[in-house]
């Protein structure tokens, strides 16, 4: 029985470790699966095992003290004792470390005419057993196999049986198969040796369901590498994710600069535009009026004279209303002298009828600050009578003249327009 059991033990070691070696093989880093596999990287259940907890354990124990446990097994129905009910009960303390620390209790029945220690039994004889031991997990030293939990462990413990008490050091090795992480299903063999008297020594094979509480758990090694590639996974997918939105950003902010640049020269255009309507509107009236004032005629004088007539206060007074309406010009009053008579003293002579005209228009109500006079003498003659000419006296009457041309814009826009004679 014993080797049976051993060599179950053995395949069920060789499946699972080539199972695990098979799944480990077939497994693919996650960058490389479709996307239709990478939810199978997600942590579940089973990427967690149980470190440490309390387990209890509830079951069957079967004993042979034959004493010729497996020189002749054509007797092993006389070898094995049992009990149909519940024959044993465990309670233990497991470490994150694989140790583990238990606590059994077993009854048992030497049945009558069973072998004991090379004898047939004469008569049912009760057995008692209790014992503690220290186990340790294989699993520490071969790798976490999930379901499949094989421990040994040494031990003591006190044994009556066969009408006798004996103290016993035990030595186990067993299994857990596990449905949950609560629920398993413990096999485990025992060899028990008494010491103190003559008692035989005897094994004790059993198995049980056993429940676990007051867990702690952790990944396994498959889990924790699971773990580190969905990190690696959700980095990347982060450095993928913030270099887009960084893209984005930028797209956007280059968008909105050329939506602002294209906003701001359209501005500007329109400026340029309404600035240009302005000053032409403007100079369309600066042109106007200066028609309106050359229309009026030029201010005529008397030979050598630079009074103004009725006639030439009349033109004035039309000029100084419409000098009056457009507070937003300056007037130049240009004064000119025929070519008779010295050239410094017709300059003379024009600066003082340059002069008449601005105190006249002063006097009608235009402010001094936009007037201003200058003579030319006889150097601008509208016809040709110059010096050693002779013309007649209307020829040189239309010398001897003054006009207003507009100068200066308060806008501070200048101009040249009008008619200077």
């Amino acid at each position: 029985m014993k080797s049976y059991l051993t060599g179950a033990m053995a395949i069920l070691l060789l499946g699972t470790t080539s199972f695990y070696a098979q799944e480990e093989i077939q497994s693919t880093p996650q960058d490389t699966l479709p996307l239709d596999q990478q939810e199978e990287l997600q942590l579940t259940a089973k990427d967690s095992m149980v470190v440490s907890s309390w387990m209890v354990g509830l079951g069957w124990n079967f004993i042979n003290d034959s004493g010729n446990r497996l020189n002749d097994i054509t007797t092993t129905k006389n070898m094995y004792n049992a009990v149909a009910f519940p024959s044993r009960i465990n309670i233990g303390r497991y470490f994150r470390s694989g140790i583990g620390l238990e606590a059994i209790v077993t009854y048992n029945k030497y049945k009558e005419g069973n072998i004991i220690d090379g004898v047939v039994n004469p008569e049912d004889k009760d057995y008692f057993g209790f014992d503690t031991r220290f186990s340790y997990d294989l699993n520490k030293i071969f790798g976490q196999t999930g379901w499949f939990d094989p421990y040994v462990g040494v031990g003591a413990g006190y044994t009556y049986a066969n009408d006798l008490s004996r103290g016993t050091y035990n030595a186990v090795i067993g299994f857990r198969t596990w449905f949950s992480d609560r629920w398993g299903l413990d096999f485990n063999s025992t060899g028990k040796w008494s010491f103190g008297n003559e008692a035989s020594n005897h094994i004790q094979y059993a198995v049980g369901a056993v429940y676990q509480f007051k867990i702690e758990k952790e990944l396994t090694k498959k889990g924790l590498e699971k773990l580190a590639l969905i990190k690696a996974m959700d980095e990347e997918a982060k450095r993928v994710s913030d270099s887009i939105n960084a893209a984005l950003e930028a797209e956007a902010a280059a968008a909105a600069l050329a939506e602002r640049l294209a906003r701001e020269k359209e501005a500007a255009r329109l400026a340029e535009l309404e600035k240009e309507a302005k000053e032409n509107s403007e100079k369309m009236g600066l042109l106007k009026l200066q028609n309106k004032i050359d229309e009026l005629g030029y201010v005529y004088y008397d030979f050598d004279s630079s009074y103004l007539n009725e006639k030439s206060k009349n033109t004035l007074d039309k000029v100084s209303v419409l000098m009056q309406d457009n507070p937003s010009y300056s007037f130049l009053v240009e004064a000119h002298a025929d070519s008779r008579g010295p050239k410094k003293y017709n300059l003379w002579l024009s600066d003082k009828r340059a002069q008449r005209v601005v105190e006249y228009l002063e006097s009608r109500g235009v402010a001094s600050n936009r007037l201003e006079a200058i003579g030319h003498g006889e150097e601008q003659p509208v016809n040709d009578c110059v010096d050693g000419v002779y013309c007649p006296e209307e020829q040189h009457r239309l010398n001897r003249r003054s006009s207003v041309t507009i100068t200066i814009l308060i806008n501070q826009y200048t101009t040249d327009s009008g008619n200077r004679k």
